[in-house]
């Protein structure tokens, strides 16, 4: 038997589109001899709706989508992730589930029973857990259908009910033979997790001496990027068939000989991937919310310039204005710099020098500034009145406005509010700093695009004389380890200078981590590729004066 596993890239509520494209690629599985096609978690609705599950409408869309896709689908079973309203009154009013079409009827359902509430997931604020799933069978095959988080079970360890465990208890004592474990899921990208999934996989089908078949969601929706990677194993935990990254896909795997289609690289580089996720990201934010071109600042610095080369991978270099603000400090380099990297993407460019403007500003303020004397102010001024420009060229060719942000900045709250802070999307800025110039050695791999000089010199802003990150802030490499072990890790200022870093240091860190929050909060949404990022999956007060 050949069994599809379909990797949708679905945009949240538009029942119409998804279905359609559930219905051809179930098309395209079928003229592949397929006797069943796997699509992701939630296919016709779109993971994650978070509130508009709370809609009457939008659950009303939903059931009726269904409803015509059952009648509009190809003559072999089709299993896909969908919502379903729980009758009794009690508990939360919906399923998580994976159903079985098969003959213009639904003839099987699977409902999540592990239901996520850390990071960026919150399903028990919406659905209620399923009860233990019963076998699909289909020609004398015998499957475990799972959704998403029931198998991980095997890598969160607190959980009470493990639904695969249970099943093959259950399938024993009813003497029937599994021939395989079915997972549909909507599993967000973050570095390295591709090996933490497949070390998991590896370890069911070994405890279970079975295969197992995996269909992810793929696509950007809002912060989250899905990287599908489908794949299929044997009983021996290999990956015999694997899907392509961050685009939609078909992958067929034959059970008389557990083999299938290796379409997708098993092991990229994390440079890769991360390269991958934020052009994907960037492509479908931008696309999804309506705009079909972006606009941003060339500093001449290392940010600007790696959001540049994404933004072109994603749109295509006519689709991207790059404009560079020279200041009375900017440096020659850095505008030669910028002029390069432009002519290297082959985007558009324009010149606005921002010094009359900001002597206009000093002038205004000159009655009240007297006798001050120049600080941050005047810095964030320069920076307020560049975001003001990339607005007004946002606003009236309506390009979405990028920000260029990296996270190690916005972590320590080194950057403006209304200034380098304005924009759309926040291209980078769960990035740190160490992986921009990692990502930046990736882009120029195959050529120069990203100038030498701007890999290789100091970063600065650029906002006063003679001005260096550094003077402000510790090395790199140093910042994002701490940031790294606080943020990711959630450890403090103990934990860290055990580690041997510096008290004086790590509490400096740590202090601006914390009074910067409300910068945070008024940022654009930015893209998740680490395992914790600024974003709705990371729940700090504003206000708090907690300092371990």
């Amino acid at each position: 038997m050949k069994i599809g596993l379909v990797q949708l890239n679905p945009i949240i509520g538009d029942f119409g589109k998804n279905c359609a494209q559930i219905c051809e690629w179930a098309g395209r599985a079928k003229s592949e001899g397929c006797s069943l096609v796997i699509f992701p978690e939630l296919a016709i609705s779109g993971y994650p709706p978070q509130d508009l599950l709370e809609r009457k409408a939008f659950l009303e869309a939903g059931d009726q989508a269904l409803s015509d896709l059952i009648g509009d689908l190809p003559a072999l079973d089709v299993m896909l992730g969908c919502i379903e309203r729980r009758g009794d009154g009690r508990g939360k009013p919906l399923y998580n589930s994976a159903v079985v079409v098969r003959h213009k009827k639904i003839i099987f359902r699977a409902r999540k029973q592990l239901l996520p509430s850390y990071d960026v997931f919150d399903e028990t604020r919406y659905f209620e857990p399923g009860s233990p799933s019963e076998i699909y069978e289909l020609e004398g095959h015998h499957f475990c259908a799972t959704v998403c988080e029931d198998v991980w079970h095997h890598g969160v360890k607190d959980y009470d009910v493990k639904p695969v465990a249970d099943f093959f208890s259950s399938a024993v004592k009813k003497g029937v033979s599994v021939d395989g474990i079915i997972n549909i899921s909507a599993s967000p990208f973050q570095i390295d997790k591709e090996e933490v999934r497949k070390t998991l996989f590896k370890e069911i089908c070994v405890e279970h001496k079975i295969p197992f078949l995996y269909c992810n969601q793929v696509g950007g929706q809002d912060s989250l990027l899905f990287d599908g990677r489908s794949l299929a194993m044997n009983e021996k935990g290999e990956v015999i068939a694997q899907a392509a990254g961050f685009q939609e896909d078909l992958i067929v795997v034959d059970t008389q000989n557990w083999k299938g289609d290796l379409s997708g690289v098993l092991t990229p580089e994390p440079e890769e991937a991360v390269f991958d996720a934020l052009v994907m990201g960037v492509r479908d934010y931008v696309t999804k919310c309506g705009f079909s071109s972006v606009v941003l600042g060339l500093s001449g610095g290392i940010d600007s310039a790696l959001t540049a080369a994404v933004a072109v991978d994603a749109l295509g270099p006519e689709n991207v204005l790059g404009v560079a603000l020279p200041s009375p400090y900017s440096s020659t380099d850095s505008l030669e710099d910028a002029k390069e990297l432009a002519a290297n993407l082959g985007c558009n460019f324009e010149i606005i020098p921002i010094k009359d403007l900001f002597a206009n500003f000093q002038k205004c303020l000159a009655p009240l500034f007297q006798e001050l004397d120049e600080d941050l102010t005047e810095q964030n001024i320069q920076a307020r009145i560049r975001g003001n420009l990339l607005m007004a060229l946002s606003n009236k060719f309506n390009h979405l406005l990028l920000a260029t942000g990296n996270k190690s900045e916005m972590a320590v709250g080194y950057c403006t509010l209304y200034g380098d802070m304005s924009g759309g999307l926040a291209v980078i800025s769960d990035v740190p700093k160490k992986l921009v110039y990692e990502l930046a050695h990736y882009v120029n791999k195959n050529g120069i695009k990203i100038p030498i000089r701007t890999i290789t010199k100091a970063p600065t802003a650029e906002l006063k004389p003679d001005q260096c990150d550094q003077d402000d802030l510790p090395p790199y490499e140093i910042l994002d380890k701490v940031l790294e072990l606080h943020l990711e890790s959630g450890e403090g200022v103990g934990e860290i200078v055990g580690r041997g870093f510096e008290e004086v240091m790590v509490r400096d860190i740590l202090h601006r981590v914390r009074i910067n929050e409300y910068k945070r909060k008024q940022a654009p949404m930015g893209l998740k590729v680490t395992t914790k990022a600024f974003g709705y999956g990371r729940r700090f007060p504003n206000v708090q004066n907690f300092q371990q």
